[in-house]
């Protein structure tokens, strides 16, 4: 995912939101270098891209990339906090009723439809098919998920009265959605899958784990705390 899961696979909050005329600016600027990223990952592989790589082809200085991602490896999870923040404001707001798993369920259907809209030459510069070819890419994946595990643990043990450990399970149950989309858009695309159809067979296949996800915490879960 240069678009780990986002609204939309492909915007950022700062691009749909209301922002100044800088922020937008900003908001931007960072697109352009996770783009041009992305792409330049698609064409050589991530072990051949460097920084400076990057720079050159967006046409910004390598001081203005590491403005914005410290490290080569940020511009591969650049929506990573974006995403966990989001995941956990939804779990964090949701109504008594309504699991983690319910509560993330739109968000997580629309990132998978949205990968229709992923521009062609971005695809195969995005995590799920970098870390089906990349083993310095599928450990960073691996660290993605782990870090939304902990994150969505930590907004189910706020606001759900379970035991640490069964939030923890939890969280790792919901984290694992993740992995699985990672995985299944990674090989497809390397097995020379449209976007389309891998999005429409992805799309049962997660709608069937989140509802199955969603029966087994309205079985387990005490009520929300209030």
């Amino acid at each position: 995912m240069n678009s780990e899961l986002s609204t939309d696979f492909s915007s950022s909050p700062a691009e749909r939101g209301g922002l100044g005329l800088r922020e937008r600016k900003k908001a931007r600027t960072r697109r352009l270098i996770a783009d041009t990223a992305a792409r330049l990952f698609a064409e050589h592989g991530y072990e051949h891209v460097a920084i400076s790589d990057v720079a050159r082809e967006a046409e910004v200085a390598e001081a203005t990339v590491y403005n914005y991602f410290q490290t080569k490896e940020q511009l591969v999870t650049d929506r990573d906090q974006q995403v966990q923040d989001r995941l956990c404001e939804l779990i964090r707001s949701r109504p008594p009723a309504v699991t983690p798993a319910a509560a993330i369920r739109d968000f997580i259907l629309d990132s998978v439809a949205g990968i229709r809209d992923i521009p062609p030459e971005i695809w195969r510069g995005e995590l799920g098919h970098l870390a089906a070819i990349s083993p310095t890419v599928h450990r960073l994946a691996l660290e993605l998920i782990d870090r939304q595990a902990a994150a969505l643990a930590g907004a189910i043990s706020d606001t759900t009265a379970v035991a640490p450990e069964i939030a923890t399970l939890q969280g790792i149950a919901l984290a694992s959605v993740f992995q699985i989309i990672i995985d299944e858009a990674g090989w497809r695309t390397r097995e020379g899958q449209s976007q389309a159809k891998i999005a429409n067979q992805l799309y049962p296949m997660v709608e069937n784990i989140l509802d199955e996800l969603d029966r087994w915490l309205s079985a387990s879960e005490p009520p929300a705390l209030q």
